[in-house]
């Protein structure tokens, strides 16, 4: 809005008819995608039509007075404080067009008009309106929510139609981003008294357009098929039913194009290139056909591949074979960056906190090869200046400052922020956890930024279940991170079949803000085992706990229990031989006091899906100081990941041992035995191995066992979105070394049969995060087995939460 100069008088740049006349026409200019037809307005005031008409400013002489007129809202000193003329000045018809100018950028005003009457400099001024409200109509595939959230204007500010037209367009841009590209905004406005107006945003979202067909050109060494499955957008069908991803985004297009990029790079093929991406939309505009046309290029192999380094703590050849690329093999981008950050971590356990390592590449045509050399020397000097957490609405940032494993002032090293992220992340408060570089305020200075998205931590659940065996219904009260200071507190009361349990634990991670975890649990647990090994047992306890870290990947917990456990057996059913004497001899009540403590190490790289790493477990309870039973339990668990073929086929090894001996000579209780089978080993019964009583067929339960199982996770072929995974195993183990004085009486003893066979099984398990819960499928088929042993090909659980 601008004034010009026709024979020494300025023109008035917009009356207010011109002005929405003019505004309407350049919103209508939006195309189909955005109109923005603004109905309801009001005509413009009568005084303002005339004062458009009023006299334009003659030069010569100087300003007596200036008068604001028309300003309701606006102060008339306000008005004045954006001119650039004042009382005393001359009539100056450029300051006048100046001030013009000045007025309607404050964006208050919808139009303005400057006239000279004698002396004095008339301002008539027609303010914007203010907005008393924003309304929201039609709209269902978005929540009022989340438009509030994409708008930028907001009420009790001013109106003004470039504001209200940007909104429009980031309104547009949201449907279209979730398919919707017929989606059209309409706003509107509604006069009020007083200068106010409503806001209406009329939004008509049409259908949702979808992907019809992705088609590619140029490919030779993968199918249409395979390149589907690499990039995010899929075509519309059942996928549509589990992911937004079937619906068009022309932004997804540029990802999918970087995925192409790395898939063939990753394949060998240095030289792709995705000559172009074409989108046309069908006759009948519902979906889209997504052609790419490609360049493959021809697959290389790795040439040779060697390591250069000044640092004397290296071996090149001794870091060669860690990163493991041989010469012959199919060229991979990703093993090169693998291989950097291999070597990048071997330099951070060695003490070199800075560390460069260049990757060169040279390619062969002739031979089809490129040799790769990885440059490694000491990297400049950097140190951390600032720590920022961000994004941390409710968790305290002590919280998540005693994760990490630097301070401000230490020397930056890469091994301990991908340490501090791996430990943040495991807290299990945050979705996601990003820490990143910013330059410092010197060039040897950095800062980190590390950015959380907090997920929630709370829960009031009723759960219910059901498995092969057992029906389960759960009512729980969670807090994983109570008035966010990372404090654990649970109350859970669940029933079974098996089972019914009533616990309350607590938990400070930092006690005392020291580095001890201090937590108790009280708890009455109901078990029916009559099905399994005829008896029932009924025990109410108290635990207390104490843990704290020996280094960065292992801690120690001691704790002391104390409880009373009643067993109960069916003595009609003892009396006519139903259920077994070695287990009747068990009925009474019995008390016990343990001290015990938890050895782990965890050195996995993720602890909610590890692709690499290991873990360790030894535990020890002593029973005797107080109460009647007397023994030592030792356990041990050890599991080893590593990612066979990636990321998605990860292989696990792990084993599982225990023993519990009786010092005092008595003999181990029932409820104090080892049990295994059901998902503890697969292709067994629950308490499906180990000792039983040949007549009954009931379960004894051991006092040693050993299991050990590979696992290995297949691709399904299925879209990541749906959420199945699924794995290969095997497990090999053995449950026994009940002796005379466990068992009692040589005829009670005669009738269990026990020894320490090998038992085996293998099978497949599958995985699915389900929209109403977890469902796990165990197919398994023993192939080492007792003659006694219960077997069980087929388990199914799943369960929901609501």
């Amino acid at each position: 809005m601008s004034a010009g100069v026709v024979g020494g008088r300025v023109r008035p740049a917009r009356t207010v008819r011109c002005f929405l006349w003019a505004a309407l026409l350049s919103l209508s200019a939006l195309g189909a995608r955005a109109q923005m037809p603004l109905h309801n307005i009001a005509e413009p005031p009568p005084a303002a039509a005339a004062i458009t008409q009023g006299a334009a400013v003659a030069q010569g002489g100087r300003i007596a007075q200036i008068r604001v007129e028309g300003a309701q809202r606006i102060e008339p000193e306000t008005v004045l404080s954006y001119m650039t003329v004042g009382p005393g000045q001359p009539f100056d018809p450029e300051s006048v067009d100046l001030s013009l100018k000045r007025l309607f950028a404050t964006g208050l005003f919808a139009d303005v008009v400057i006239r000279r009457e004698g002396d004095a400099l008339i301002v008539h001024v027609v303010e914007n309106p203010i907005i008393n409200r924003i309304v929201f109509e039609g709209n269902r595939a978005k929540k009022e929510d989340d438009l509030n959230k994409e708008v930028e204007i907001r009420p009790r500010t001013v109106f003004t139609r470039a504001r209200v037209q940007a909104d429009v367009t980031r309104i547009v841009e949201l449907y279209r981003r979730s398919g919707h590209f017929a989606a059209k905004v309409t706003p509107k406005i509604v006069e009020l008294p007083q200068n106010r107006v409503d806001l209406v945003f009329e939004i008509k979202e049409g259908s949702v357009t979808g992907v019809g067909k992705i088609n590619f050109i140029g490919n030779r060494a993968f199918t249409d098929r395979e390149l589907r499955k690499v990039i995010v957008t899929r075509q519309s069908g059942i996928s549509a039913w589990f992911s937004s991803s079937a619906n068009y985004d022309p932004d997804r297009i540029a990802y999918d194009r970087e995925q192409l990029r790395k898939f063939y790079l990753k394949n060998g093929y240095a030289d792709f290139n995705a000559i172009s991406t074409v989108a046309e939309l069908t006759p009948d505009a519902h979906a889209f056909i997504i052609t790419y046309t490609i360049d493959e290029g021809p697959q290389y192999k790795f040439g040779k591949v060697s390591i250069e380094t000044t640092l004397a703590e290296f071996n090149p050849k001794a870091l060669g074979k860690s990163i493991g690329i041989k010469p012959g093999e199919t060229y991979n981008a990703d093993r090169i960056d693998a291989a950097t950050e291999t070597i990048t971590f071997a330099a951070g356990t060695r003490g070199y906190a800075f560390v460069d390592v260049k990757p060169r590449a040279q390619r062969h045509a002739d031979t089809k090869t490129i040799d790769v050399v990885l440059q490694v020397n000491e990297g400049p000097r950097v140190y951390i200046e600032r720590i920022n957490i961000r994004n941390n609405t409710r968790t305290l940032d002590k919280v998540i400052r005693r994760e990490i494993r630097l301070a401000e002032g230490d020397p930056y090293n890469r091994v301990l922020v991908d340490r501090s992220k791996a430990r943040i992340k495991s807290l299990g408060f945050f979705k996601d956890v990003e820490i990143k570089e910013q330059p410092g305020t010197a060039g040897d200075r950095t800062i980190l930024d590390v950015a959380v998205t907090e997920q929630p931590t709370g829960e009031v659940s009723l759960s219910f279940g059901f498995s092969s065996d057992a029906t389960l219904a759960n009512l729980s009260i969670t807090e994983r991170n109570l008035l966010g200071r990372g404090q654990y507190l649970r109350f859970d009361v669940s029933a079974s079949n098996l089972a019914q349990q009533i616990d309350l634990s607590f938990t400070e991670p930092y006690f005392l803000d020291r580095s001890l975890a201090f937590g108790f649990d009280l708890y009455k647990v109901l078990s029916d085992y009559t099905r399994y090994s005829g008896y029932r047992a009924d025990s109410l306890g108290a635990s207390f706990r104490l843990g704290f870290p020996l280094d960065e990947y292992s801690s120690l917990q001691l704790r002391y229990a104390a409880d009373r456990t009643m067993v109960q057996v069916d003595p009609g059913s003892c009396a006519l031989l139903i259920i077994a004497p070695s287990i009747c001899d068990q009925a009474g009540t019995h008390t016990s006091s343990t001290v015990g403590f938890t050895y782990s190490v965890d050195l996995r790289d993720d602890p909610i899906s590890p692709t690499r790493g290991a873990t360790l477990t030894l535990s020890q309870d002593l029973a005797g100081i107080g109460g009647e039973e007397q023994y030592l339990k030792t356990e041990f668990e050890s599991a080893y990941y590593y990612p066979l073929f990636g990321k998605n086929s990860v292989l696990s090894l792990s084993w599982e041992a225990g023993y519990i001996w009786a010092y005092s000579g008595r003999p181990i209780r029932l409820n104090q035995r080892f049990f295994k089978g059901g998902t503890s080993f697969r292709g067994f019964q629950i308490a499906g191995i180990g000792p039983r009583d040949v007549v009954t067929h009931d379960a004894v339960g051991g006092k040693a066992y050993g299991i050990g199982t590979v696992e290995l996770g297949v691709p399904t072929g299925l879209p990541k979105d749906f959420g199945i995974k699924a794995a290969l195993f095997t497990q090999v183990g053995t449950l026994g070394s009940l002796d005379r004085t466990d068992l009692g009486s040589s005829a009670t003893a005669s009738r269990v049969a026990s020894n320490l066979a090998l038992r085996g099984s293998a099978g497949l398990s599958v995985f699915w995060t389900s929209p109403f819960g977890p469902v796990r499928i165990d197919l398994a088929t023993p192939f080492l087995k007792a003659p006694y042993d219960k077997t069980e090909s087929f388990r199914f659980s799943a369960g929901t939460r609501f």
